[in-house]
């Protein structure tokens, strides 16, 4: 009998508008999505944005120190209350369409015209709050409650992660969006392949040699390679073996790792000595999704981490090139009619585990082929 688990999830879910929909209720808005680091928005009235899906959020620093996240709309009109990635208020949120007003704690503070709403109780007029953790620096927020905390989910790592000193982490540069007309498990799926790399990343080749490995827990997977201490041909590469500072707060058998964390279902975090850059992809249609990045570093204007960062982005600029255009060959070849699913190798541990879970929250993702239309408002089980 075949094990599902022996095979790729099938190419009509890369596609598929119904199944998205299914997958925005089931896997996507339970789950935790990241909005910024704390140091991010490190003053009051500080603010960073994050569209997800139908939601527009916020994190707030408010005048207390406390960091809150919100819905980024008006409870007067549904206006959008906030623009851009980031940005400050002096004073408080102002409405850009009625100039009602509201504090860093999210409470209704006034509105453009008092006399108008004569029995109105602003007590009751806050911003509407969204789920929100900080773990390791980072500020999370789900839309649906239920199922783990991000510590829960990070918990086989905790320790490792831990001496990388993230809460440390200052931002590098600004938020940027990458469109990539693809479905957002592409991009998933090829961030947590490990055997793509010595066939189509000759750059992390030369680096890692065959020391690159996968593994895959209940909700984070782990890939990591070691740098080679031979001087690779590429100066970019070069220039970052000889001058790579020396990572005291690791381990001594983790300074000269790269390290990347996969969290279920659409977020990572790449793990380098001298910084940390993060990744969502987030689905815009079936077949186009957004990646979003920031990237974050440890104070450090020594000459040698200057260099060192910007061969890391050089060599980085380049894998995600290559990236690029692999995941456009697949999207391609999902959409083509004649690739249905593919065998997985015993250590494509991390697609196993994925589909898997597919496959338990939208158990059409077993089907070969697209149910008929509408099947998505009568799937098989509710989860």
């Amino acid at each position: 009998m075949t094990n599902a688990d022996d095979y790729s999830l099938p190419s009509w879910i890369y596609t598929d508008t119904e199944y998205l929909a299914l997958e925005r209720e089931r896997v996507l808005r339970p789950s935790w999505q990241i909005i910024c680091h704390v140091n991010d928005i490190p003053e009051p009235g500080n603010y960073q944005c994050l569209d997800f899906l139908e939601a527009m959020l916020v994190a707030v620093r408010g005048n207390d120190g406390v960091i809150r996240a919100f819905h980024n709309v008006c409870r007067h009109r549904g206006s959008r209350l906030l623009d851009g990635p980031r940005g400050s208020c002096t004073r408080r949120i102002v409405c850009p369409y009625h100039a009602w007003s509201y504090d860093f704690e999210g409470r209704l503070a006034s509105l453009g015209d008092r006399a108008a709403f004569p029995h109105l109780d602003i007590g009751r007029e806050s911003l509407v709050p969204v789920e929100m953790e900080i773990q390791f620096g980072f500020v999370f927020v789900r839309l649906v409650a239920g199922g783990p905390t991000v510590a829960q989910m990070l918990a086989p790592y905790a320790d490792e992660i831990a001496a990388h000193r993230f809460e440390e982490l200052k931002p590098v540069g600004r938020v940027t969006l990458r469109p990539r007309s693809v479905n957002w498990k592409n991009v998933g799926d090829n961030y947590s392949d490990g055997l793509h790399i010595p066939v189509a990343h000759p750059g992390l080749t030369r680096l890692f040699g065959a020391t690159y490995r996968v593994e895959a827990k209940e909700w984070v997977d782990r890939m990591s390679g070691e740098l080679s201490d031979r001087p690779s041909r590429n100066w970019a590469e070069r220039m970052y073996q000889k001058y790579l500072p020396v990572a005291e707060n690791l381990p001594e058998s983790k300074r000269r790792s790269w390290v990347y964390f996969k969290l279920w279902p659409n977020f990572a975090f790449d793990v380098y000595p001298d910084q940390v850059d993060i990744m969502q992809w987030i689905p815009v249609s079936p077949t186009e999704t957004l990646i979003r990045e920031i990237g974050y570093a440890r104070p450090d204007s020594s000459r040698e981490m200057r260099v060192a960062r910007y061969c890391n982005w050089r060599i980085n600029r380049q894998v995600n090139e290559e990236d690029r255009v692999l995941i456009g060959r697949v999207q391609a070849g999902m959409a083509s009619g004649s690739y249905q699913a593919g065998p997985l190798a015993a250590g494509e541990v991390c697609l196993r585990s994925f589909g898997r879970r597919m496959r338990a929250l939208i158990p059409e993702s077993n089907d070969p082929a697209p149910p008929a239309a509408g099947w998505s408002r009568n799937p098989t089980t509710t989860a």
